[in-house]
Order: C-alpha cells, then structure tokens, then sequence
C-alpha cells in the first residue's frame, strides 16, 4: 500500500499573492485562513490522505525576526484548526492531519543550537499541535542532530512520529549537514520512529538515496521532492529572496515518483512548487496499481 501525502502549501499561497516573504509565511494564517484552508481542500481533492499543518515558519526565531513574538501558541492552534476545518467541510474524515515539526532556524543549515534547547521548542510546539493531529511529521531537517531532537520531543506525545531529512541536491546521498544516511538512522535508533523519508531535494537526489534509505532500515520510507532549481553545497541565503523554479510537470513527477516506489518507498507525496495537479496524478496512478512498492 502507498500512502499519499499533499504537496507544497508556501508555493500554492504564493500563487493567490500571499507570503511573498518567506521568513513571515506563518502570516497567512492570520491574514488569509481561508485560503490556507482552501489550499488543505484541494490537496484533499486531488487524493491526499495526509495534510500538513501550515506552521513550517511558525518557530521563535522566525517569529521574532517578524516582530510576532509571544505568537506561536496562537499561530500553531490556528493551523491545526484550519488542517481540521478543511478535513471537515470536504467530509473526508479518513483523511490524517500531520504536525509539522520544521526547522527551528532556516531551511537547508545545520542547527548549532544546543541539543536540550532544541528539545525544548520542539516540545513546545508539539504541544500545541499534539490535541489535534493524527501524527508529527519532522521535516526539512539538515542535520541528524536536529531531527534526533524533534523526534525525542514528538515522541513524548503519544502519536506516530515521522522523520525527514533534506539531501544535499548533488545526489550524493549526505544529508545538508554532509552527514550520512547510516549517522542519520543513529541518531535516531533509540526514538520511537513510525517513518523515515527525504524532501525538499532534488528529484534525481531522492531517486539515488531511497534505495540506499531502504537496505538501512525495515521503517516505514518516503519521500517528497521540491520542483527548485538545484543548489550547491557552498550555497548561502541570499536574504529572503525565494529560490528559483523549474518546470516540473505532474507526469514527469509521477515518474520520478515511481521510481522511488521501485526502490522501497511506501510514502510519497510533494514539497515546495509540488501543487494539487502533481497530488492529482499521482492518485490516479496509486488507483491504477502502478505507484506501488515492490
């Protein structure tokens, strides 16, 4: 069986014209809750079993670096209250809400924070999301360190808990961080973890790592890619400019999805510029018995 995530909700809402600054995304869910719950309804739609909550930006730091300190109780409920809202008024009750877990200083860098400080805004955050979500889900994350220490906060709270690290896009099977795949599943070995997957990476770097990913683990493995253009190891951030795009049609993504399901991949799903339409395909194809695992 192979279970079917959404896809990317900063780029959809980039889309209708909001978040165009990628450090106060998080303001959507105060300005525009009806289009983040729209965005929820139609990956609903395309055949999504599993939604994420809109909370990726939703951390003190990212916060405070947009004046909305003391904000994070508030802005994290609010995004499992819409996850819910548009689980309902689409009457899919089967369909699971995911926690999102993100990284607690930017995408793509390693935190150096100290580990027990890690754990401890983890813990805060899967707090306030833990009375409604079905499941946590610790995305993007650069380095082991950091998903080891999002993985032992969710762990506390009772719900499956699922890990995801971010690649570097050379295909060279290192996490972000230079880490390896084997020092990834270490630093989790003693947490109780449902899944394990890579997204926001390129097609071509999941596509060499997922059948490395299943000879090291008999977990639940995934995968959601993003549709930018690849990055280098040395890259920087460039202020809050958003990265570049490709074309990335839903079929050609579908067909990188089949690859990954080839190689052992029983989850699969989109990230950043991955829309409704990619969801879309790849449900008719998981219908069609064809995206299914080996």
């Amino acid at each position: 069986m192979t279970l079917l995530l959404d896809g990317g909700m900063g780029q959809e809402l980039r889309a209708r014209g909001l978040n165009p600054d990628a450090n106060n995304a998080g303001r959507a869910l105060l300005d525009a809750p009806q289009a983040v719950q729209g965005v929820h309804e139609e990956f609903i739609h395309a055949g999504a079993e599993i939604i994420t909550t809109w909370n990726y930006s939703v951390t003190r730091q990212r916060l405070g670096n947009a004046n909305q300190d003391g904000t994070i109780d508030e802005m994290t409920e609010m995004a499992v209250k819409i996850a819910d809202d548009a689980r309902k008024a689409t009457r899919k009750s089967n369909v699971r809400i995911a926690g999102c877990l993100p990284p607690l200083r930017a995408s793509y860098e390693p935190n150096d924070q100290e580990f027990m400080s890690m754990i401890e805004e983890y813990s805060e955050i899967a707090d306030h999301l833990s009375s409604g979500v079905d499941l946590f889900l610790c995305e993007t994350m650069s380095s082991a360190r950091e998903a080891a220490a999002a993985a032992e906060a969710a762990s506390k709270f009772g719900k499956p808990v699922w890990v995801s690290w971010t690649l570097q896009d050379e295909a060279n099977g290192l996490l972000r961080s230079g880490e390896t795949i084997e020092e990834a599943l270490a630093a989790i070995d003693q947490i109780s973890v449902e899944a394990v997957l890579f997204n926001c990476c390129d097609i071509t770097a999941i596509e060499h790592a997922m059948s490395l990913l299943r000879g090291k683990t008999t977990r639940l493995i995934g995968a959601y890619a993003n549709a930018f253009t690849p990055i280098a190891q040395d890259w920087k951030r460039d202020g809050n400019k958003l990265r570049d795009l490709k074309d990335l049609t839903p079929e050609e993504y579908a067909e990188q999805a089949l690859s990954w399901c080839k190689n052992g991949a029983e989850i699969i799903g989109g990230c950043c510029n991955i829309g409704p339409p990619h969801i879309s395909q790849m449900r008719d194809l998981i219908d069609k018995n064809i995206l299914t695992t080996t």
